[in-house]
């Protein structure tokens, strides 16, 4: 039985559609609709050596820069944990500490995306004694849970609409809750291979019984017949995909036999050309080994 990583199916999300998830997981730091901000992922590499093996990457930290200059960039540090017993404020902070050094900002957002129930998870962390305190860090907690799907569910932010089935709702909407972040998805999202990406994201927390997704199907046959096809036709593309990856490395393997019997030892720099070559360049070179005096002819017409 395959299980299913939250972390990376938030972090996918977080980072293929940046601004709607800071709007939807951080609203009260996120930019304005209307501003004009470049966020882009920052690099964690760097970090590995110092966080050591007590602490675990974590899992998406967002910059957030300003066009105009007026404000200063902002660092937003996203964390999802499905089990809100094993979130660790220290952890949290010592990564924030480490960004906040690395970046040489002071201006960082933590913010912990807790997926199921989160009552009890902890949201501040002070250090001191009963005379002072000498640190305070505070979190923005998102607990899903605790969120009206009522108030999102027409919402033209895709995050948001995704992610219906892991907020609050009434009993006996599942049907109703899951049409809405289908019907959300799709009209927002027009790329096919991204559609079929979060259809699934949908259907993994959604979690419907079969009976239940018959229901779907039953009630909303326009969405139910849209999706099937999206789904159809990624895995079409998929299975076409892997058909030509295989031809073309099969071409490859065959020309690289044929040189080596014809001119011996291949170097390093000759494999590395192999290894990058296009579908039509291996072909031109298939025909030209046929004839070629030297390695450097068979290459000739693509230099």
């Amino acid at each position: 039985m395959n299980t299913v990583s939250h972390d990376q199916n938030f972090k996918n999300l977080i980072l293929d559609y940046p601004r709607d998830a800071l709007a939807f997981f951080a609203p009260e730091e996120a930019p304005a609709p209307n501003d004009q901000v470049r966020v882009v992922p920052a690099r964690q590499e760097q970090l590995k050596e110092r966080l050591g093996n007590r602490f675990r990457e974590l899992d998406v930290p967002l910059l957030v820069e300003w066009a105009d200059g007026r404000r200063e960039a902002v660092l937003f540090v996203l964390e999802e944990e499905s089990d809100a017993r094993r979130f660790s404020l220290h952890r949290l902070a010592h990564y924030c500490l480490d960004l906040a050094e690395l970046f040489e900002t002071d201006r960082v957002v933590p913010v912990a995306i807790f997926l199921r129930q989160a009552e009890t998870a902890p949201t501040s962390l002070n250090l001191g004694t009963e005379r002072r305190r000498y640190l305070t860090f505070d979190t923005l907690a998102c607990k899903l849970r605790e969120i009206p799907a009522e108030r999102w569910r027409q919402s033209d932010n895709l995050v948001a609409r995704v992610n219906l089935p892991n907020l609050q709702s009434p009993r006996g909407r599942r049907i109703e809750v899951y049409a809405e972040a289908v019907r959300g998805l799709l009209a927002l999202e027009r790329d096919g291979d991204r559609r079929a990406k979060y259809i699934e994201f949908i259907d993994i927390y959604a979690g419907l019984t079969d009976n239940e997704y018959r229901r779907y199907q039953r009630q909303y046959r326009e969405e139910s017949s849209t999706m099937a096809g999206v789904i159809a036709r990624a895995r079409e593309e998929g299975m076409e995909q892997g058909m030509q990856q295989g031809r073309v490395e099969g071409e490859r393997a065959l020309l690289e036999r044929q040189l080596r019997r014809r001119f011996g030892l291949l170097s390093p720099k000759v494999a590395e050309r192999l290894g990058q070559a296009s579908a039509a360049d291996l072909e031109t070179w298939a025909e030209n080994v046929l004839d070629a005096p030297t390695l450097d002819d068979v290459f000739e017409s693509t230099r």
